[in-house]
């Protein structure tokens, strides 16, 4: 009865992670560039009560006798598909098509991806630098900071499409790129990535290197589309569906629990 008790238990933590989850992917159905959520689970240890041999006379048995021991949380899954596009009228807004991600860089001088493209310019330590609305700079194809030439305005700037290649108007005529591109990596695991808030994904073993897309051959290009930004990729109909089922689950283990106590209570009254 006990073993009945520690099952439904670990299903209600299970569900409870699950539970979370789906809160999460919920609040953040508007976040610019959040990537929906899904929490996997797995079978804990099997106990074998008996095995393939044993009956009472001692007669060979086709199959065993095993019972499981209940269930846990393997892991929080982030599924990468594409989000819808959304037109903006900021002119240093963008989204990618692709599996590309932004480069930022955090306040510990490491680098940071996202595919939130929301960005600003701002007044950085080296002049005008094209930010995050965190303040954090965005990362150019070379991995430095996008920041503008003295004698050019952030006004003046223009975005050539598809590139993200910065330019901007000579004398009000005559566009003149800057050299300068924003800059995009691909993983070749994504999921493996680690979430470290504000849509932001750190490199990790499980992710693989970045690979920058300018540098590195034998990969698809993402394409910068500017004046857009990238939806979540959250289902609101799914997750709320999903939210019923964890709910129902997590109320099925409870029963159990319940279950497994009145059948303990009858079995000690046995005794009076």
């Amino acid at each position: 009865m006990m073993r009945a008790l520690w099952s439904a238990a670990s299903g209600m933590i299970s569900q409870q992670a699950n539970v979370d989850t789906i809160s999460n992917n919920i609040s953040n159905v508007n976040t610019t560039g959040f990537k929906t959520e899904q929490a996997e689970f797995k079978s804990l240890l099997y106990q074998t009560i008996q095995t393939k041999t044993t009956t009472a006379n001692g007669a060979a048995k086709p199959i065993s006798a095993q019972v499981g021991l209940g269930t846990r949380l393997a892991s929080i899954t982030s599924t990468f598909t594409q989000g819808s596009m959304l037109a903006s009228e900021s002119p240093t807004s963008f989204a990618l098509e692709g599996a590309g991600f932004f480069g930022v860089m955090a306040e510990d001088g490491t680098t940071r991806y996202t595919r939130n493209g929301n960005f600003l310019w701002g007044i950085g330590a080296n002049g005008i630098t094209l930010a995050t609305t965190s303040g954090n700079p965005v990362l150019d194809s070379k991995g430095n900071p996008i920041v503008l030439p003295e004698n050019i305005r952030a006004t003046e700037v223009q975005f050539m499409p598809g590139t993200g290649e910065l330019a901007y108007l000579e004398g009000g005529k005559t566009l003149q790129t800057l050299g300068i591109s924003i800059g995009t990596w691909q993983f070749d695991n994504r999921a493996g990535l680690e979430k470290v808030g504000a849509s932001q994904f750190k490199e990790t073993v499980s992710s693989g290197a970045a690979m920058n897309e300018a540098t590195t051959d034998n990969i698809t290009k993402s394409k910068i589309q500017n004046k857009f930004l990238e939806g979540s990729n959250v289902q609101v109909a799914d997750e709320m569906v999903d939210l019923i089922v964890a709910q129902r689950a997590y109320e099925m283990n409870s029963k159990a629990i319940q279950a497994a106590d009145d059948m303990l209570g009858q079995a000690n009254s046995l005794r009076r």
